[in-house]
């Protein structure tokens, strides 16, 4: 577990320091015209719903890939071929194991910046998994539950640890469309870092019980993200959807 001077060190190596949320102004025009959505586990596509609304209002072409939470290798292709067809300058855009593959797609030429909410950001080829273990375990792990290979989150632990501040009928309709992902997932190591070559942004969530606040803001300092912070759950797409609009537009304008 990593303590609290060895963490003080790492932030101290960060190249950027947090900036405060605020709406995106006119110096904030878009450049960039595509955005891609990658949702991570528990989830589906449609978890964007309330940013890809905000994104078409401002007249930008957005596409949320359908994550098959499989393997790594799957989930990457399935966003490279997604990536393939936008037209033009694109912000790839990730939330939580899905940051995974941000940072090893985000390669493909047409990406122009990235953007992580409260999303895993690794190194090239590094152990995930090792790294988290330097942080106290967040207490989602805890509620994960498998039926032979496929992995989900039981109900109570939806509601308290990966959507605690959603209002209670809005997390069940999500509860209820999660999908379940594959133990082989979980197995997958990048072989690129995106993030060493591409603009990054980083939407920290304060009050994330899905993966450790601490860990974030270690793996946000480190690829010297652009970095917000949130009072908010895992789930800051849906509760803070327009400040992470926001953090989007701003890296659509980094072309």
């Amino acid at each position: 577990m990593m303590n609290r001077r060895m963490l003080a060190s790492a932030f101290a190596a960060g190249a950027t320091a947090a900036v405060a949320p605020r709406l995106a102004s006119a110096q904030d025009a878009p450049r960039a015209r595509n955005i891609v959505f990658v949702h991570g586990l528990f989830a589906d596509g449609s978890c964007w719903s309330d940013v890809i609304a905000r994104l078409q209002a401002r007249g930008l072409n957005v596409t949320s890939v359908q994550n098959p939470l499989t393997t790594l290798e799957e989930a990457v292709a399935t966003t490279q071929r997604v990536l393939a067809r936008q037209d033009g300058p694109t912000v790839l855009v990730g939330h939580s194991f899905s940051g995974m593959i941000v940072t090893e797609a985000g390669v493909a030429p047409n990406v122009t910046s990235l953007v992580y909410v409260a999303a895993r950001g690794p190194d090239a080829g590094e152990d995930y998994t090792a790294l988290a273990q330097r942080f106290p375990t967040p207490p989602a792990s805890a509620g994960i539950v498998f039926d032979g290979d496929e992995g989900r989150l039981t109900e109570e632990a939806f509601l308290r640890d990966f959507a605690g501040d959603l209002p209670e009928v809005r997390a069940k309709v999500l509860y209820a469309v999660q999908q379940p992902f594959h133990r082989a997932l979980l197995a997958g190591r990048t072989q690129h870092a995106a993030w060493r070559s591409k603009p990054s942004f980083y939407a920290v969530s304060t009050e994330d019980r899905t993966i450790n606040p601490d860990l974030e803001r270690f793996m946000a300092q480190r690829m010297g993200a652009t970095t917000i912070e949130l009072r908010s759950s895992h789930l800051s797409l849906i509760s803070h959807p327009q400040e992470i609009t926001d953090l989007v537009l701003r890296a659509a304008a980094q072309v």
